[in-house]
């Protein structure tokens, strides 16, 4: 048992790096991407790759980062004009062509095979109990980080301008605020967090294939964000471990509803989901923790 709640507490922490990064491009500065779970997908392939060849877990963090980075540029500079919907459609377009890559790219990816024996340090010398207790303890302080840092940002000239963007880029550029720049450094920083929470997944699990970064991962964390408070980093990690204590909780439904079988609990999850969503959108729409918008600094008289 208590294995099984490490377990989940170190899926919780990575999906609140992931709900950091979506509040960061999405409740910062509005930028919808649909396509988390491919960064999630480059951030486990790429320290994967760094690791098999012989780089320590450090290097492998840091090629998976600086991965997600160039994709995030990548992609930003390819949607340059698109908001929005159109936005949101072409990095779903993104997330999935980064599973078909990994699923058909046998020479890169090993396939549907997937990719196994990646590095997970300690776990031979601690033995699976120590290992899920030491990861389960260093996720949770990395999050506590990267929330600090966020956060700061969140609170920073840097994070106002990226509302201002937000809110309005017309407007926000006719007050002399680099736009341009200020989305490529938010999707740029937004993609390297999920890179970041990819890799962790990777070691964490010591196996990874395309079946691990479906479209649906993208939803769970929107609903998370959306559930803790859009634009507010606190929110995004409440939110994202409210949405796996619920989805862990649904896998006992076996157990609680008669008469139904195992693909029939998978289908009702799922669909718990969407109506969990459906709630909250209805009954909190700004989230658990709305976002607080502090007042602007006042000029010096």
């Amino acid at each position: 048992m208590l294995s099984y709640l490490l377990f989940s507490v170190t899926i919780g922490g990575i999906y609140a790096l992931l709900s950091l990064a979506l509040n960061l491009a999405w409740g910062g500065a509005g930028l919808v991407n649909l396509g988390l779970a491919g960064f999630f997908g480059i951030g486990a392939y790429a320290t994967a790759l760094a690791t098999g060849a012989g780089a320590p877990l450090a290097i492998g963090l840091v090629v998976a980062m600086a991965a997600g980075v160039l994709a995030g540029l990548a992609i930003t500079g390819l949607t340059l004009r698109l908001r929005d919907d159109y936005l949101a459609i072409v990095t779903l377009g993104f997330g999935e062509i980064v599973r078909l890559v990994a699923l058909n790219e046998r020479w890169l990816t090993n396939g549907a095979d997937g990719m196994s024996g990646i590095l997970a340090p300690g776990k031979a010398a601690l033995g699976v109990a120590g290992f899920n207790q030491a990861w389960a303890a260093g996720v949770t302080l990395l999050v506590i980080l990267v929330w600090l840092l966020l956060r700061r940002l969140d609170q920073s000239p840097f994070g106002r301008a990226l509302r201002a963007v937000r809110e309005d880029q017309e407007l926000a550029g006719f007050a002399g605020k680099p736009v341009l720049r200020l989305k490529y450094q938010a999707f740029a920083l937004s993609a390297a967090v999920a890179a970041l929470a990819g890799a962790l997944y990777a070691h964490f699990q010591s196996y990874i294939s395309p079946d691990h970064f479906q479209p649906l991962i993208t939803i769970y964390i929107f609903l998370a964000v959306t559930a803790g408070g859009i634009g507010r980093p606190v929110g995004a990690v409440l939110g994202a471990y409210c949405v796996v204590a619920f989805l862990e909780a649904t896998r006992f439904l076996a157990a609680v509803v008669p008469g139904i079988e195992a693909v029939q609990v998978a289908a009702l999850r799922e669909a718990l989901v969407g109506l969990s969503l459906l709630l909250v959108l209805h009954l909190r729409p700004k989230g658990i923790l709305p976002e607080r918008i502090p007042p602007a600094p006042k000029a010096p008289s």
